[in-house]
């Protein structure tokens, strides 16, 4: 089996920029690993029990290779000169034709971000290949995947053929930081870097307008004792015309 785990592939909301006009900078805001990645890497590399087993990692724009490699991955991609996206259509759109250029993926694991959820949906659209979204824990048995993933108050196990594409929630599995000599060895592992024009793809983005708070109707307090406070609230309601 070929897996590919995908890997700092969204930008760090919280390095974003936002001016007094309302408009947006992301200059400062790097590829970095998500809450989802370390779940995502993890699930991966239960997939991986030797012999013909591989586990390539993918990551885009400035991501740094060395954080799969340094986890137990044994080589990664890297799509060098992608900008920073806000349009998750685009970004799948590259993943994808990453995936295709890696050649001979059997599954794709990624964590499915609260912050760009839509990835790893599209990823799947543009492979045309099955999806299971808000999984736990993946597993090959007999040529298929075995995905459980928890609905409301239920435990789902969900199987379905290979090629497929996994959505790790981040539900589970904080980053293990590596030791010295796992970091020493990432040095060893090849990183094949590519770029846009050798994956025939072009990154067209969404335009962010800017930004502002929501108006806010500004809060009461009703003080006094129970009996005082109910009055004053219902009185309050009354006069919004709630009651």
């Amino acid at each position: 089996m070929r897996a590919v785990v995908v890997y700092k592939w969204s930008r760090n909301a919280a390095d974003a920029l936002v001016r007094a006009d309302g408009s947006i900078d992301w200059r400062n805001a790097k590829m970095s690993p998500g809450e989802d990645d370390p779940a995502a890497l993890a699930a991966a590399l239960r997939l991986i029990r030797g012999g013909d087993d591989e586990l390539v990692g993918l990551t885009i724009g400035d991501g740094d290779a060395s954080w799969a490699l340094a986890r137990g991955v044994a080589s990664t991609w890297s799509v060098e000169d992608l900008p920073a996206l806000a349009d998750n259509g685009s970004t799948a759109a590259v993943l994808a034709a990453a995936v295709r250029r890696i050649g001979g993926v059997d599954v794709v694991v990624i964590g499915d971000s609260r912050q760009e959820p839509g990835v790893a949906a599209a990823v799947a659209g543009r492979l045309a290949w099955s999806v299971v979204l808000g999984a736990q824990t993946v597993e090959a048995v007999d040529g298929r995947l075995h995905v459980t993933r928890r609905v409301a108050d239920v435990r789902q196990t969900v199987v379905v053929p290979t090629p497929a594409v996994i959505g790790i929630a981040a539900e589970s599995d904080l980053d293990r930081a590596p030791g010295m000599k796992e970091l020493l060895a990432a040095r060893k592992r090849p990183v094949n870097r590519i770029g846009l024009a050798d994956l025939g793809v072009t990154a067209g983005d969404v335009q962010t307008l800017g930004c502002r708070r929501p108006e806010t109707a500004p809060a009461r307090v009703f003080a006094g004792d129970p009996a005082q406070s109910a009055a004053q609230f219902v009185s309050a309601l009354r006069a919004e015309g709630v009651l």
